[in-house]
């Protein structure tokens, strides 16, 4: 049944999905500054073993959902069907014009910040509604849920694991600017996805002790 709650979640997940598919266009795309990740891992799969992203991607992704679902829900692989879904629509839609800002292609560390605001903030309302809009946010979603550590760091070490093991063919500067990238986007899901949290528990807490008393 579409609660209000749950709509409210939804298009929050929506919203979300488009500013990360407006950055991911727009910036990623151009500047060929990458993520770590299961994006990270397809690259590097395809660049050692011939493996193409559409096979590694879908089987890395199924995976990453597949272990969400079992430990978070039914409600959170809803949520990130729409979020999933959202992202595709509006990246085909945002296709169909021209980028918005074609020198960032010779600008890989404006780049790098520019798109971590997006991917930061994109990921991070949808991550809040409680869905995940690709594999990574999944995987990180679980390994928090399992370790109790902020979602930031379940990112970062992701990321990181991929993007060392990318060394191995990735030129330094963009890899520099991958790291960088990770590091600020990853710190920014974690900030949206706190963000008013605290206020909000200690309010339901304070309007039960009311009805209590």
């Amino acid at each position: 049944m579409f609660t209000p709650g749950k709509l409210k979640r939804y298009a929050q997940a929506l919203l979300g999905s488009a500013i990360l598919a407006f950055g991911l266009y727009n910036v990623h795309a151009l500047s060929n500054v990458t993520e770590g990740g299961v994006l990270g891992m397809t690259l590097l799969l395809q660049h050692w073993f011939r493996l193409s992203p559409a096979v590694s991607g879908l089987v890395m992704n199924i995976l990453c959902y597949a272990a969400g679902w079992k430990l978070l829900g039914k409600d959170f692989l809803i949520t990130s069907a729409v979020a999933g879904g959202g992202f595709s629509l509006f990246y085909a839609v945002f296709e169909q014009f021209p980028p918005l800002w074609p020198q960032l292609a010779e600008l890989p560390w404006l780049a790098a910040v520019l798109g971590a605001v997006f991917v930061g903030f994109g990921v991070g309302l949808s991550v809040r509604a409680g869905g995940a809009p690709g594999g990574d946010d999944a995987l990180a979603m679980v390994i928090s849920h399992l370790t109790h550590w902020n979602i930031q760091w379940a990112y970062l070490i992701t990321d990181l694991i991929v993007l060392l093991l990318s060394i191995s063919y990735i030129p330094l500067e963009r890899l520099l600017c991958s790291l960088l990238t990770v590091a600020l986007s990853g710190q920014l899901i974690g900030l949206v996805q706190r963000f008013g949290k605290k206020q909000e528990k200690e309010a339901k807490d304070t309007k039960a002790i009311e009805m209590e008393s």
